[in-house]
């Protein structure tokens, strides 16, 4: 299949950036459940490295980040990421499809994938293992998960082709 061409630009202004890639965008996403896979894996992605990033440092003492503790009580990004994708499945249960809310809770949901799934060794083991050779098992976990979001997203099309070849020979 052959892209159809963007709107051609003149001048070099921000905008006339930011247009042509606003229509790739708009062009290769006009499937909601598409852009939301999309969105899920970025904020995931994104958040994963992120997280990765700032509790190097923190161990490292690097930095503006600390850990948030009340008292002895460490809590761990784990927490935020069962929080938040609590309120985004809420959420999702609220919204109309095709909205700007739609395209955050994807977002969101990645973002909170990734801060759950970062501990995955946590929930395994019922103890920090995070600096420990068990904290291995979290990496593999969000290895997994990524692929998975992955295969959504690029064999997405695929996928439903054969969806609908099956469904013809059945019917």
């Amino acid at each position: 299949m052959r892209l159809p061409e963007a709107p051609a630009e003149e001048n070099l202004s921000p905008g006339s950036f930011v247009r042509p890639i606003r229509w790739l965008y708009h062009f290769h996403f006009q499937d909601e459940r598409r852009e939301r896979l999309f969105l899920a894996s970025v904020g995931f992605l994104l958040t994963f490295g992120i997280v990765r990033g700032i509790t190097h440092m923190i161990r490292a003492g690097v930095g503006p980040f600390y850990d948030i503790s009340n008292g002895t009580l460490h809590v761990h990004h784990l927490v935020w990421g069962i929080l938040l994708l609590l309120l985004v499945g809420y959420v999702w249960l609220l919204q109309p499809s095709g909205t700007l809310a739609s395209r955050l809770t994807a977002f969101a949901f990645g973002v909170g994938a990734a801060l759950t799934l970062d501990e995955f060794a946590l929930w395994l083991n019922f103890q920090d293992v995070y600096w420990a050779r068990q904290g291995r098992e979290s990496i593999d976990a969000v290895v997994i998960f990524g692929s998975l979001l992955s295969v959504g997203i690029w064999g997405y099309p695929f996928m439903g082709a054969l969806a609908r070849r099956f469904r013809r020979r059945r019917a």
